[in-house]
């Protein structure tokens, strides 16, 4: 692997983590299943490109990338919460109609931003601002996340009978997980396709996969419950992964060639859930002897 890769492979890594942070708060913080994401992020991308070849501020598209995302989450959350459909199913039917609503956006399957004035614009290096928006996100969600809301948030997941017993309203508490959640991977959408130079309708394929398991990989690395400190490991998470992909397919010697990269990110996947269940195993035969 040479620097520009490695550089690519960081730059990547960044953009994900900001997905895993997402899944992190629904699949950890408030337990539910979301599939949303794998429309939420294409959608993300499609608002971005759209409003940029508009003419818009791109600062202002992105933005407006994320209220999308916050939209597409409240449209799950309102489906689960009011007309108590199964949480994986209310992600699939979003996640299914936003497909469309993202054709719709972009009035193509594809949209070329390589002429455009984006975020990254002027600025010598993609990773220093994408490494800044990280910072930034890990302090506002890490900040959210222990104040009165964020923790009533949190004891959502853990025990909603409790909750209910303490007056916290469970059905508010999931729509602001699920809004919240979609609104970063939206967000992670736009800037993919600024610094890709592109948004298309496919975008959003396996997001979901990619960003749970940069979550199991930084759990595997801090074993904490800080909260700042879980936050930070969901993006170390995707970077770790990212360069294990990138190295992965480098290696030429092994015979993989860049069509294999379904199958390798499979096999990386399917490590990373596997190795904290084997950890256990091993650690369970050890306390027996």
């Amino acid at each position: 692997m040479n620097i520009v890769e490695i550089l690519g492979a960081l730059e990547m890594g960044l953009i994900y983590g900001l997905v895993a942070v997402g899944v992190y708060l629904t699949s950890r913080v408030i337990n539910f299943p979301d599939l949303t994401v794998d429309g939420s992020f294409p959608l993300g991308a499609a608002i971005a490109a759209a409003l940029i070849v508009s003419g818009v501020n791109p600062w202002i598209a992105t933005m407006l990338a994320f209220v999308g995302g916050v939209f597409a989450g409240s449209v799950t959350g309102y489906l689960n919460v009011r007309w108590n459909i199964l949480g994986l199913l209310a992600g699939i039917l979003t996640m299914t109609g936003l497909y469309s609503i993202n054709l719709r956006i972009m009035g193509r399957p594809n949209i070329a931003l390589l002429n455009e004035i984006t975020v990254f614009t002027g600025f010598n290096s993609v990773f220093w601002i994408l490494g800044a928006v990280s910072i930034i996100l890990i302090g506002l969600v890490t900040y959210f996340l222990n104040t009165e809301v964020g923790l009533a948030l949190r004891a959502t997941g853990v025990n909603q009978r409790i909750c209910r017993a303490q007056g916290i309203s469970v059905k508010w508490m999931i729509l602001l997980g699920l809004a919240l959640s979609n609104g970063i991977v939206a967000l992670a959408g736009a800037l993919y396709a600024q610094a890709e130079g592109y948004a298309d309708i496919t975008l959003g394929a396996g997001t979901i996969v990619i960003g749970f398991a940069s979550v199991i990989i930084g759990e595997m690395i801090f074993r904490t419950r800080r909260i700042s400190v879980l936050i930070i490991s969901c993006i170390l998470g995707s970077i770790i992964y990212r360069l294990a992909l990138a190295f992965a397919l480098n290696m030429g010697s092994i015979g993989l060639k860049a069509t294999d990269l379904k199958l390798v990110t499979a096999v990386l996947i399917a490590v990373a859930m596997i190795l904290p269940r084997l950890k256990k195993e091993i650690a369970a035969r050890r306390k027996s002897l």
